[in-house]
């Protein structure tokens, strides 16, 4: 047993200069901090951040509602905990509470149980046998809800796909500096700036930027010795509107959207392919999935939020073949652990994600490697993307002692 001692939550910043909340957990041998982070482009079916956007009413709820309730429980008891604060919230989204005092909470609670057991998170929660890292997926031109004036997609990303974690995290760092260094000599005297996560922003026609993010994969590749690969997050629901996906230079009905996905992959080569389409159109996505599922990974972020019941409807109709995880889509490491494990159960790949809006908390670094997940997406570069990069390292050579 780690019985709860103290239970403390705080208002801190994101890395958008916004207010999220952090949640102290100390238990009689244990302790455990967490700080959870904010999306921009969410999706509709995730849970509420915040009540009424209010970090300060949550802050509330916590110190009235939910420490009195915890002081006294065992911190090894996931569930029952997690299960509590499903029950002070009453909402099914989390909009009392909040999902990120939900989410931090829960796994402040896990990092206090895994320090009394003298383990590290990864291992707490993934056992014994975990021995894989997640390759590092990085986000490298920026667009859509994350970096204003660039391209209608929303991140051109890659993946370095090494076994080893520390060359992976270099390899992806290395296209980011090519990609910068190719815009400054392509678009002279243009300013060129970064988004939310890093990426580089710049006046680019989504066609562009898709060729230059192949050209430095290709360069990069021969340079480390391994490959490193191209990568989409489309974030369509962000520019579909009306029954049509409205990008700056064109329309396109569903059906073409996905035979313009379709025609990406086949001619790019794309490692994984995110968001592809309206959160909604589980139909476009099973045929989209049906035509390249064989040569990327088609992952529903929007379209699953990380929640169990979404995504047995996607295996049900074959919509993907992975999906992302976000733990404060859903509130709790219970709930995220449920839906992981039933991805497992049917093939699916896991991703697991930062936010665009972030804070130096390492813990989806260890939750990749608890669920084996095939890649994380943290971006390429900046302090709070690198805290979880830096962790994959450690976590690595604590995996090899």
């Amino acid at each position: 047993m780690s019985l709860i001692e103290s239970a403390v939550s705080r208002i801190i910043l994101d890395s958008r200069g916004n207010a999220t909340v952090e949640v102290e957990i100390i238990t009689e041998n244990g302790y455990g901090m967490v700080a959870a982070p904010s999306g921009a482009s969410t999706g509709e079916h995730e849970v509420q951040a915040f009540p009424e956007g209010s970090a300060e009413v949550s802050l509330k709820a916590f110190e009235d509602d939910v420490v009195p309730q915890l002081i006294g429980m065992d911190a090894t008891e996931q569930k029952v905990i997690d299960a509590l604060l499903h029950q002070i919230d009453g909402t099914p989204n989390f909009s009392r509470i909040g999902g990120n005092l939900a989410v931090a909470t829960s796994l402040a609670v896990a990092r206090a149980a895994a320090t009394a057991q003298g383990v590290p998170l990864y291992r707490y929660v993934g056992g014994s046998l975990v021995d894989t890292i997640p390759k590092p997926l990085g986000n490298l031109i920026g667009g859509g809800r994350h970096a204003i004036g660039g391209t209608d997609i929303q991140e051109f990303l890659v993946i370095s796909t090494s076994g080893n974690a520390q060359k992976n995290v270099f390899g992806n760092a290395k296209a980011h500096k090519m990609v910068g260094q190719a815009l400054k000599e392509r678009l002279p005297g243009t300013a060129i700036g970064r988004g939310d996560e890093g990426a580089w922003v710049a006046a680019l026609s989504n066609e562009d930027a898709l060729a230059l993010l192949v050209e430095v994969c290709d360069k990069v590749s021969s340079e480390v010795g391994f490959n490193i690969e191209p990568a989409l997050d489309v974030a369509a629901s962000e520019f579909f509107v009306n029954g049509r996906y409205r990008y700056k230079d064109k329309e396109l009905t569903p059906d073409q959207q996905v035979e313009f996905m379709a025609d990406l992959v086949d001619r790019h080569g794309l490692h994984i392919l995110e968001d592809p389409l309206d959160q909604n159109d589980f139909e476009g996505y099973a045929r989209l999935t049906e035509l390249v599922g064989n040569k990327t990974l088609v992952v529903g972020d929007d379209l699953y939020v990380t929640n169990k019941e979404r995504l047995a409807k996607g295996i049900e109709m074959g919509a993907t073949n992975a999906i992302l995880i976000k733990p404060n889509q859903i509130g709790t490491l219970t709930d995220t652990r449920d839906t992981v494990e039933l991805a497992r159960k049917y093939g699916f790949e896991t991703v697991i994600s930062h936010r665009s809006a972030e804070t130096p908390d390492d813990t989806i670094a260890h939750l990749g490697v608890a669920f084996g997940s095939h890649a994380i997406k943290t971006g390429a570069v900046g302090g709070e993307r690198i805290a979880k990069l830096n962790e994959l390292i450690r976590i690595e050579e604590d995996m090899e002692v």
